[in-house]
């Protein structure tokens, strides 16, 4: 299996662009790192690339093997197009929030979907459930690996050695502020600990959602992936981050928006939080700061929930006469 070739080689090495629109006249220099321009559409196909990497290296996947993760959205769609690729079956647990469209793109590259109906009783959130069937499908299945992306110290490793090393070199080491999206915690300690280890003087900024308990909250309904988590990642380390952020999904549909019709940007619903963080904090930026956001995914998976006014009056009201011009 040839994990070096093809398709797989274009993971990574995203551009990074200059933001100057989204807020109008700003004091700060806004860079974004694009990551919903890997092939499978979200930063997720790093780490997806370095956990399959390390199983083929340990030897722990073979041409046999099936690959067994929980996934809501990206991640799913990640290992699914690395699987096709090199040819291993992958079984792929869902719950109720796991979209339509993300469920047809991981079956239409030939994976297997396996759907969770129920919550944990004692949480109300669906994760402890995926994560529970993932184990029973590993007993099912001998020649089975869990990438376990929620564990897996190649998570952050990959953004380490490749996300956070890019924007270093393409802007001199220099970066005041990083702005980043938290869930499983992989993306913000890889990137964290690259800024640690090199010296550089960055404030890590977390971007959570209102309604997480990463940072001490209290559960509640949250309607858009991506942001936030209903139990503490092992991955997760505090004492890498300098400060953190909540918004709410209004907040992210907002920021996708002006995103949208400011930098003709189609991003997913996360990465309208991260802006919506920096819109939060500018005010108290210092003049002059360069500030980076890494916007995750792409908006076509989002056209029906986030881009649609339909469906923002459904669950917010009519609320674009908050959000004023341009938005």
């Amino acid at each position: 299996m040839q994990i070096e070739d093809g398709i797989l080689t274009t993971i990574g090495r995203t551009p990074l662009v200059r933001l100057k629109k989204v807020f109008g006249e700003q004091p700060v220099e806004l860079y974004a790192k694009l990551e919903f321009l890997n092939p499978g559409g979200s930063s997720k196909d790093r780490p997806a690339l370095a956990m399959i990497r390390e199983g083929l290296a340990s030897g722990r996947i073979t041409e046999g093997t099936v690959i067994v993760e929980s996934s809501s959205g990206n991640m799913a769609i990640s290992l699914a197009k690395l699987c096709a690729y090199l040819g291993l079956r992958f079984l792929c647990v869902v719950d109720p929030k796991t979209t339509e469209q993300n469920i047809r793109i991981v079956k239409t590259f030939g994976a297997e979907i396996v759907r969770v109906t129920e919550p944990d009783p004692e949480t109300g959130e669906y994760l402890p459930v995926r994560i529970r069937r993932v184990r029973e499908l590993l007993l099912e299945h001998p020649n089975s690996f869990w990438p376990n992306q929620y564990a897996n110290v190649h998570n952050p490793l990959a953004h380490s050695s490749t996300t956070m090393q890019e924007i270093a070199d393409e802007l001199d080491h220099r970066v005041d502020y990083l702005f980043c999206g938290v869930s499983t915690g992989g993306t913000i300690r890889g990137c964290a600990e690259y800024i640690r280890e090199h010296g550089m003087k960055t404030t890590v900024v977390a971007v959570d959602a209102a309604g997480s308990v990463l940072f001490g909250g209290a559960p509640r309904k949250r309607l858009l992936p991506g942001l936030g988590a209903a139990v503490v990642p092992p991955l997760f380390r505090y004492e890498l981050i300098d400060r953190s952020v909540q918004v709410t999904d209004l907040d992210s549909i907002a920021g996708c928006r002006q995103l949208v019709r400011r930098e003709a940007i189609l991003a997913g619903g996360s990465s309208g939080g991260v802006i919506a963080a920096v819109r939060s904090m500018l005010g108290e930026l210092p003049a002059g700061a360069r500030c980076v956001v890494i916007l995750p995914d792409r908006g076509e998976r989002y056209l029906d929930t986030v881009y649609s006014d339909d469906w923002v009056r459904s669950h917010f009201g009519d609320v674009e006469h908050q959000w004023g011009e341009g938005v």
